[in-house]
């Protein structure tokens, strides 16, 4: 197919509450949104997660908007034709930017999907029409808040939930929770907040707690203490910053330094990509799951259908999207099943169309390509 026009909005959302991480504080999300229309006058859709500033990744929506209007879209725009696949091979001339990239491949994908009536979960090779999902929470202002929003969360049907980590904040709000709530399937996610040598520290409170995951402890280059803290955990140790394509994956897997991966199509350059890795980790008998970035319905929709592959078998971070929003980007959002799952859309590509009043009231700036 061929690419007639691309659209670059630039958008910011309010969260409904502060979502702090080691990293920081988000109270706002700014983000790109990508529309490309084919010459037929489909439109395809995605967003790019990369936030405002540099903290979770050195891609920015800055660094994002520079190399979409510099290289990736003058070249959709030129190619004679043009898919997903044929744009993630081309795109490889091109170093980093996972996640500039990442939002042309998977606006590409949507377009496709939908020029073949398929939807994307159809495309990609999933066949399930429900996804199990859990919930991450945020670090809270105290533990007793912690343990209400986790009730909250409980209620609203949640079955999985994730807790944010960093050093000072992990033990007495784990206990807390875990003495509240004993039968509680429990993760936690550091962001990479602890230095190698905090091992023992984490495997105490873990063990104490009955953690059943931790996610990615440990600086993203340090593979050999994440895989001595698989030697000695009996909770599952995932990976999700430290990997970014097959070659980190395979050197993961060799040193052993995981049991469980975290798969964010917007952080590892596509829905190809992201559907390379979790078969790869699926030859090693690793279970992957999906991750979230924060994303609108755009971006959720994406991993909403992705999370049918097989070896997603773990609850992906792929809230309703009351989690975050309380406006939505799209004309139908996404409600929790009473079995913690979503529903995958059935519809042509992503199954989902972007509101257009949405789209005007949160826009900041937009740029047009092509004819």
């Amino acid at each position: 197919m061929r690419i007639r026009r691309a659209r670059l909005d630039e958008l910011e959302f309010s969260l409904v509450e502060p979502f702090e991480t080691s990293f920081g504080v988000e109270r706002r999300r700014r983000f790109l949104l990508l529309t490309l229309e084919s010459e037929t006058g489909e439109e395809g859709f995605a967003e790019c997660v990369a936030s405002r500033d540099p903290a979770y990744s050195s891609e920015t929506t800055e660094t994002a908007r520079w190399m979409l209007s510099r290289y990736l879209l003058p070249f959709v725009l030129t190619a004679r034709t043009i898919d997903a696949r044929r744009f993630a091979l081309a795109a490889d001339r091109w170093r980093g930017h996972r996640m500039a990239k990442a939002v042309v491949e998977m606006a590409l994908a949507d377009l496709e999907a939908k020029r073949r009536s398929l939807p994307l979960y159809r495309w990609l090779g999933g066949r399930r029409t429900r996804v199990e999902v859990g919930v991450s929470v945020g670090i809270q202002p105290d533990p007793r808040t912690l343990v209400r929003r986790v009730g909250e969360y409980l209620s609203a049907g949640y079955r999985r939930v994730k807790l944010k980590v960093r050093p000072g904040w992990d033990a007495t709000p784990l206990a807390r929770v875990r003495k509240e709530y004993p039968d509680l399937r429990l993760w936690v996610d550091a962001n990479q907040a602890y230095p190698p040598t905090a091992r023992s520290r984490i495997v105490r409170w873990a063990t104490a707690h009955n953690v059943e995951q931790v996610e990615q402890p440990f600086p993203e280059r340090a593979l050999h203490a994440h895989a001595a803290l698989v030697a000695t955990a009996k909770f599952r140790v995932c990976l999700d910053e430290s990997i970014v394509d097959t070659t980190s994956l395979t050197e993961a897997i060799e040193l052993r330094a995981l049991t469980s991966l975290n798969v964010k199509p917007g952080r590892v350059a596509g829905l190809h990509a992201a559907r390379t890795l979790q078969a790869q980790a699926a030859r090693a008998h690793i279970p992957a799951w999906v991750g979230g970035m924060l994303e609108t319905g755009v971006g959720r929709a994406h991993g909403i259908h992705l999370a049918t592959l097989p070896n997603f078998r773990l609850p992906g971070d792929l809230s309703a999207s009351d989690r975050y929003y309380a406006d939505e980007l799209i004309d139908r959002p996404f409600v929790l099943g009473s079995d913690s799952t979503l529903e995958v859309p059935r519809g042509p590509g992503i199954g989902v169309d972007v509101d257009a009043r949405s789209r005007r009231r949160h826009l900041v700036r937009s740029r047009s390509f092509g004819q």
